[in-house]
Protein backbone atom coordinates (compact mmCIF):
# COMPACT_ATOMS: atom_id res chain seq x y z
CA UNK A 1 0.00 0.00 0.00
CA UNK A 2 1.33 3.40 -1.23
CA UNK A 3 1.51 6.47 1.03
CA UNK A 4 -1.02 8.28 -0.40
CA UNK A 5 -3.81 5.17 0.22
CA UNK A 6 -2.46 4.72 4.00
CA UNK A 7 -2.85 8.36 4.50
CA UNK A 8 -5.97 8.40 2.98
CA UNK A 9 -7.53 5.33 5.09
CA UNK A 10 -5.93 7.06 8.05
CA UNK A 11 -8.15 10.37 6.92
CA UNK A 12 -11.64 8.00 6.90
CA UNK A 13 -10.75 6.03 9.60
CA UNK A 14 -11.13 9.31 11.72
CA UNK A 15 -14.18 10.31 10.13
CA UNK A 16 -15.74 6.93 10.88
CA UNK A 17 -14.69 7.21 14.49
CA UNK A 18 -16.50 10.24 14.64
CA UNK A 19 -19.41 9.08 13.18
CA UNK A 20 -20.12 5.87 14.84
CA UNK A 21 -17.55 5.44 18.04
CA UNK A 22 -15.98 8.84 19.58
CA UNK A 23 -17.42 8.92 23.22
CA UNK A 24 -18.46 6.48 25.68
CA UNK A 25 -21.12 5.74 27.31
CA UNK A 26 -19.93 6.53 31.10
CA UNK A 27 -20.02 3.67 32.97
CA UNK A 28 -20.36 0.96 30.23
CA UNK A 29 -18.32 -0.53 27.04
CA UNK A 30 -21.16 1.83 24.67
CA UNK A 31 -19.37 4.09 22.04
CA UNK A 32 -21.65 6.00 20.23
CA UNK A 33 -20.75 9.14 17.58
CA UNK A 34 -22.70 11.98 15.52
CA UNK A 35 -24.52 9.48 13.50
CA UNK A 36 -26.43 8.48 16.64
CA UNK A 37 -26.42 12.18 17.43
CA UNK A 38 -27.24 13.54 14.68
CA UNK A 39 -30.12 11.16 13.59
CA UNK A 40 -32.12 12.35 16.69
CA UNK A 41 -33.43 15.31 13.99
CA UNK A 42 -35.67 13.62 11.78
CA UNK A 43 -35.18 13.28 7.85
CA UNK A 44 -31.74 15.80 8.02
CA UNK A 45 -30.30 14.19 10.49
CA UNK A 46 -29.79 10.90 8.49
CA UNK A 47 -29.44 12.17 5.16
CA UNK A 48 -26.61 14.11 6.35
CA UNK A 49 -24.87 11.49 8.05
CA UNK A 50 -25.99 9.55 4.85
CA UNK A 51 -24.39 11.59 2.53
CA UNK A 52 -21.04 11.49 4.46
CA UNK A 53 -21.23 7.73 4.73
CA UNK A 54 -21.32 7.72 0.81
CA UNK A 55 -18.68 9.95 1.10
CA UNK A 56 -16.59 7.42 2.53
CA UNK A 57 -17.63 4.91 0.38
CA UNK A 58 -16.02 6.82 -2.76
CA UNK A 59 -12.98 7.52 -1.28
CA UNK A 60 -12.51 3.44 0.03
CA UNK A 61 -13.13 3.41 -4.09
CA UNK A 62 -10.28 5.59 -4.91
CA UNK A 63 -8.36 3.88 -2.61
CA UNK A 64 -8.91 0.87 -4.82
CA UNK A 65 -12.20 -1.06 -3.48
CA UNK A 66 -13.72 -3.03 -6.13
CA UNK A 67 -17.06 -3.14 -7.01
CA UNK A 68 -18.06 -6.02 -4.86
CA UNK A 69 -16.66 -4.68 -1.77
CA UNK A 70 -18.58 -1.37 -3.06
CA UNK A 71 -21.69 -2.89 -2.84
CA UNK A 72 -21.12 -4.37 0.39
CA UNK A 73 -20.17 -0.77 1.97
CA UNK A 74 -23.07 1.08 0.19
CA UNK A 75 -25.17 -1.77 1.20
CA UNK A 76 -24.25 -1.53 4.92
CA UNK A 77 -24.72 2.59 4.38
CA UNK A 78 -28.22 2.17 3.13
CA UNK A 79 -29.17 -0.31 5.89
CA UNK A 80 -28.07 2.19 8.19
CA UNK A 81 -29.71 5.77 6.68
CA UNK A 82 -33.31 3.43 6.67
CA UNK A 83 -33.13 2.01 9.86
CA UNK A 84 -31.42 4.71 11.80
CA UNK A 85 -34.42 6.97 9.90
CA UNK A 86 -36.83 5.53 12.69
CA UNK A 87 -37.13 8.07 15.29
CA UNK A 88 -35.74 7.31 18.76
CA UNK A 89 -34.92 3.44 18.10
CA UNK A 90 -32.85 4.24 14.84
CA UNK A 91 -30.43 6.04 16.68
CA UNK A 92 -30.80 3.55 19.54
CA UNK A 93 -29.82 1.13 16.32
CA UNK A 94 -26.68 3.58 15.15
CA UNK A 95 -25.41 3.06 18.68
CA UNK A 96 -24.89 -0.48 18.07
CA UNK A 97 -24.55 -1.26 13.86
CA UNK A 98 -21.70 1.49 13.30
CA UNK A 99 -21.68 1.15 9.21
CA UNK A 100 -19.06 3.09 8.70
CA UNK A 101 -16.30 1.33 11.54
CA UNK A 102 -17.74 -1.89 9.30
CA UNK A 103 -16.45 -0.04 6.38
CA UNK A 104 -13.72 0.69 7.52
CA UNK A 105 -12.22 -2.52 8.35
CA UNK A 106 -13.92 -4.26 5.73
CA UNK A 107 -11.68 -1.51 3.05
CA UNK A 108 -8.27 -2.49 5.43
CA UNK A 109 -9.01 -6.34 5.05
CA UNK A 110 -9.53 -5.85 1.36
CA UNK A 111 -6.15 -4.12 1.02
CA UNK A 112 -3.91 -6.33 3.44
CA UNK A 113 -5.52 -9.34 1.09
CA UNK A 114 -4.86 -7.44 -2.16
CA UNK A 115 -1.06 -6.56 -1.19
CA UNK A 116 -0.42 -10.45 0.14
CA UNK A 117 -1.88 -10.88 -3.12
CA UNK A 118 0.70 -8.93 -4.85
CA UNK A 119 3.65 -10.17 -2.55
CA UNK A 120 3.12 -13.63 -4.16
CA UNK A 121 2.73 -12.88 -7.23
CA UNK A 122 6.16 -11.23 -6.99
CA UNK A 123 7.50 -13.90 -5.18
CA UNK A 124 6.40 -16.75 -7.84
CA UNK A 125 7.47 -14.33 -10.67
CA UNK A 126 11.43 -14.52 -9.09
Amino acid sequence: MDRQTANAIAELDLLAVLLDSRWRLPGTPIRFGLDALVGLVPVLGDAATGLVSAYIVLRARKCGAGNLLVARMLGNVLFDTVVGSVPILGSIFDVYYKANNRNIRLLRRHLIRKVARNSQTVIRHR
